[in-house]
């Protein structure tokens, strides 16, 4: 096989790849808002941990350390892999973390008062498991999140072939991890084959996206002004 045909191939291994993250992260948040046996959804997890603090800012920081903590945690990990029953053929442990991290995520755009059933709210979760890269997919399509935005104004860009196509930048993203990046690491995946894809993980990940959340994609209510 030539350079050129071997390049082929490897694009579309990764772009295979890549459809079975977005089906992941769609599954995830789903299962995010829905909730799995013996798992509280976003909505429940936001407000136990809101119940217990004394507000939002000291619930949302209990919660990414706690998350952080289960994730670094690989019997966590292995044990949620049990009970969940993934849409496409990949390590339980892939799914199990996405799975945490999303519904983190999720119920901290729910402590902030954003509607989880907006797809707006929903892309925006996807986009901040990029991690540090968060900035620079929505940089893609002319948000910059360093300036204070208004959901209004998210509502309006974000719309249509917008939201997918952020979807599926943050797809590829997640198979191009850097640092503290994402959470699935290219480099040492191998072609999707016989149902069995690589990967590996890093735990710390999760504060990252946590931060991301907190303190760029869901820093305030929707519904303030500038």
């Amino acid at each position: 096989m030539d350079n050129k045909n071997v390049e082929i191939q490897s694009n579309d291994d990764s772009s295979k790849m890549a459809k079975n993250i977005q089906k992941l992260m769609e599954w995830s948040y789903d299962k995010s808002l829905n909730g799995l046996p013996q798992m509280d959804s976003a909505e429940e997890l936001a407000n136990n941990y809101l119940s217990k603090h004394k507000n939002s800012e000291d619930a949302i920081k209990a919660l990414i350390k706690t998350q952080n903590m289960k994730a670094a945690t690989s019997g966590f990990l292995t044990g949620l892999g049990g009970v969940i029953a993934l849409p496409v053929a990949i390590p339980a442990s892939v799914g199990s973390l996405l799975y945490v991290q999303t519904r983190m995520v999720a119920a901290i755009a729910h402590i902030r008062g954003y509607n989880l059933k907006d797809d707006q709210v929903k892309t925006l979760v996807f986009v901040s498991l990029t991690g540090n890269a968060a900035a620079d997919v929505l940089r893609n399509v002319g948000i910059d999140i360093s300036k204070k935005i208004t959901m209004s104004y998210i509502k309006r860009k974000l719309s249509g072939e917008v939201l997918k196509k952020i979807n599926r930048l943050v797809g590829f993203r997640l198979l191009t991890k850097t640092g503290s990046t994402g959470v699935i690491n290219l480099t040492k995946a191998v072609p999707l084959l016989g149902g069995i894809v690589g990967g590996t993980f890093d735990a710390s990940s999760t504060y990252v996206v946590g931060k991301v959340a907190k303190k760029q994609l869901f820093n305030q209510s929707p519904t303030f002004t500038v």
